[in-house]
């Protein structure tokens, strides 16, 4: 009786939050073998899916997968899709400050691109709703910093949409936070459209 009890506080539990890891299951069933083996069959069902290792949801967006490697935000030419600036169908891009290896990685048959970066760097982000969650993506003035930062092409006429329509002022303190020469370079890109 008392199993049962256990995968339906799990099942209750998943359905409340868009992530769960291996330790907030273990915290509701009280016993690490039990929790391995529910999680297991879970998977094994196809009641839950696998973002990455230790972590597990019941929804099916790669998305979600930013909050596998907290602190972290989606950036880049996501964000721009998100904020409706960048029109073209883009791969989920995480910025993160943890320790995880960059680069391209497939998470429910999707690419999910990783980014790293200085713990000093990682602000200019707020929660914007996705679907019944709320996932962390930068905003359009350190968007802009951050393809800079990592040298990611952007053509004039997205580069201008941005410009128009982010703060100025918000765009130059978040700069200040950068090296000088950094700070430099991204000025000059700016000044030579």
């Amino acid at each position: 009786m008392g199993k049962i009890k256990h995968l339906n506080e799990v099942r209750s539990f998943l359905k409340k939050t868009p992530v769960a890891n291996s330790r907030d299951i273990r915290l509701i069933v009280k016993n690490d073998n039990y929790a391995h083996l529910i999680v297991r069959n879970m998977v094994k069902r196809g009641e839950i899916k696998k973002l990455k290792k230790g972590y597990y949801t019941i929804y099916e967006d790669p998305a979600l997968s930013v909050l596998c490697f907290k602190p972290s935000y989606i950036g880049l030419q996501n964000a721009l899709s998100i904020h409706d600036i960048w029109k073209q169908e883009t791969n989920v891009v995480i910025v993160t400050s943890k320790e995880v290896r960059v680069g391209k990685r497939e998470v429910f048959g999707q690419n999910v691109i990783l980014h790293r970066i200085k713990p000093s760097l990682l602000f200019g982000f707020e929660l914007v709703k996705f679907g019944e969650f709320y996932l962390p993506v930068s905003d359009l003035e350190k968007t802009l910093i951050d393809l800079f930062y990592f040298k990611e092409y952007l053509n004039a006429d997205v580069l201008k949409n941005i410009i128009s329509r982010m703060n100025k002022k918000k765009f130059m303190s978040y700069l200040e936070k950068y090296p000088k020469k950094f700070r430099k370079t991204a000025l000059s890109k700016l000044q030579n459209i």
